[in-house]
């Protein structure tokens, strides 16, 4: 492998329900599955920073950027990477979430058809580790990230 993207990722939890986007496809329909809200780091950009710019680009909001929950490393072969690494951090304002408006951002009119807070359990949503994890656990809880890999 040769080619890696490094992702940053928004855990935002209100309520016992998870932000979470569905991406626009090419023909401008919603995607078939949720994604909570991120994207790729720039050269040289630190995590935080990066989830802070996605953040701002996709949802016109800044995030107060928390701890570290989950990590997950898989093969991929979108965008001409072989490996993508993601990095899942709480957010610890959901509320000022709630009332997104797409079409006052930089990107997210353009790149998301759908942005609402959904119970992961019962939607199709991507990563699938969080449907079956605990994120109200994982976020109360001390320690260290969970690290879930798929090769």
């Amino acid at each position: 492998m040769n080619n890696r993207r490094v992702n940053v990722r928004a855990i935002i939890w209100l309520n016992n329900q998870l932000l979470a986007v569905k991406h626009k496809k090419d023909d401008g329909s919603p995607a078939s599955y949720y994604a909570t809200p991120g994207g790729g780091l720039d050269s040289h950009e630190s995590l935080q920073d990066g989830l802070v710019r996605e953040m701002r680009e996709e949802l016109g909001i800044t995030p107060r950027v928390g701890k570290l929950l989950f990590i997950q490393q898989f093969n991929s072969d979108r965008g001409g990477f072989d490996e993508e690494l993601e990095f899942f951090f709480h957010v610890e304002n959901p509320e000022d979430f709630i009332d997104i408006d797409l079409s006052s951002t930089t990107h997210g009119a353009e790149e998301i058809a759908l942005c609402e807070f959904i119970s992961p359990s019962a939607e199709r949503l991507l990563p699938a580790f969080l449907t079956e994890t605990d994120i109200a656990r994982h976020i109360a809880a001390p320690g260290s990230a969970e690290i879930f890999i798929d090769f």
